[in-house]
């Protein structure tokens, strides 16, 4: 008999019928074989998990502090991913160095730990860190930082996907839900979800459409689902890997085009979802209202001494909203700067949090007096 390894090197390196393709697909992403999940520190069926938008899960090597503490910056990484649909959001200024503050932000925390087969049969291990993070202070970020907001709730497209193994192509339906599972685990890391069609005789003719390229014809086909957007695939043996065309389509307008070739037919595949997030981002994400970014005079009264001094320094250059700091006028207990603020003066304030060394002065605008 076969291992699973070997017959999973030939459904990407030879041509298999379609039912088999899926099953190689499937295997690949790990989901054929018995997965169990569990957490010592739980009853069996209450397993920690995400669930919400402000959640995320990640994989860590251990539950120590150090372990815990990076495990928090990726998770909050997950999470404004989500909330942006931007998957370049760690690209964006002062995100990355807002992820280091990210335990200021949590909620709750568990572990759990993940045990599986590999396809060689051998028992594995994960340790998995779930995160549950306060709404208010993730928005609170989104907006200090001008990050986009894609709000809620979100669409779920329709995948109209066909595969060509070599015997012709074939429509992915419901009934093949986990060989698809890298284009849709994919969407919801970008913080939305994709259907599949029933797969009735009328949905399995679609497949002419999608081949020709022709997504007026596959948008008829999907009127009896909701909401009026599809993401039209095609994937294809190219060479020694695969080709994927991708098209997007909502109410019937194109909107975005994608071809990749890839070694792998999951990797190529999930690039569908990143092609559906990044037009439905462009068209629904929204920067939250805030003052233009430029420079400030920042005043900060009640200074008692030169530590005093040093406080506020190191509290504005740890602010990621804060581009560049000028000392502007020093006085008796009083210091004021020139400021680069990256959202104007709400974003500065917005960053400051409970524990500030600051308290704003009322009825004084962009004055400050220490504790």
């Amino acid at each position: 008999m076969r291992s699973s390894r070997a017959f999973i090197g030939r459904a990407f390196t030879g041509l298999l019928p379609f039912p088999r393709l899926c099953l190689a697909l499937l295997l690949a992403a790990g989901l054929a074989g018995h997965v169990q999940a569990q957490d010592g520190l739980r009853t069996e069926g209450d397993v920690a998990a995400a669930q919400g938008l402000y959640d995320a899960e990640v994989p860590v090597n251990s539950q120590t502090d150090q372990a815990r503490e990076a495990g928090f910056a990726r998770a909050l990484a997950q999470v404004l991913e989500r909330l942006s649909g931007d998957a370049g959001v760690l690209n964006r200024p002062g995100v990355a160095q807002e992820l280091r503050n990210a335990r200021a932000y949590v909620d709750s925390y568990d572990f759990r730990q993940d045990q599986g087969t590999s396809p060689a049969g051998a028992p594995t291990f994960r340790t998995m860190l779930v995160v549950r993070f306060v709404p208010e202070s993730v928005d609170s970020i989104a907006a200090a930082l001008g990050l986009p907001v894609w709000p809620q709730p979100r669409p779920k497209p329709v995948l109209w996907l066909a595969i060509d193994d070599g015997t012709g192509p074939r429509l992915l339906t419901t009934a093949q839900v986990n060989a698809a599972r890298s284009v849709l685990d994919r969407a919801q890391e970008r913080g939305f979800r994709l259907g599949l069609p029933a797969g009735g005789a009328a949905e399995q003719a679609t497949v002419g459409a999608i081949w020709r390229n022709d997504p007026a014809a596959v948008a008829r086909a999907s009127a009896r689902y909701s909401p009026p957007m599809q993401l039209i695939g095609k994937l294809y043996r190219s060479g020694d890997g695969w080709t994927a065309d991708w098209t997007f389509v909502d109410a019937g307008k194109v909107l975005a085009t994608r071809t990749v070739s890839d070694g792998d037919a999951r990797r190529a595949m999930a690039v569908g979802a990143d092609v559906a997030a990044d037009a439905l981002v462009q068209r629904y994400a929204k920067v939250q209202p805030s003052e233009p970014a430029g420079t400030y005079r920042v005043a900060f009264t009640g200074l008692r001494n030169a530590e005093d001094y040093l406080r506020i320094s190191a509290m504005l250059q740890k602010m990621p909203v804060v581009r560049r700091i000028a000392p502007a006028r020093a006085e008796a207990g009083r210091v004021e700067f020139d400021l680069d603020l990256l959202t104007g003066m709400a974003g500065f304030q917005r960053m400051l949090g409970a524990d500030a060394p600051v308290v704003a002065v009322d009825g004084v605008p962009a004055e400050y007096r220490i504790r």
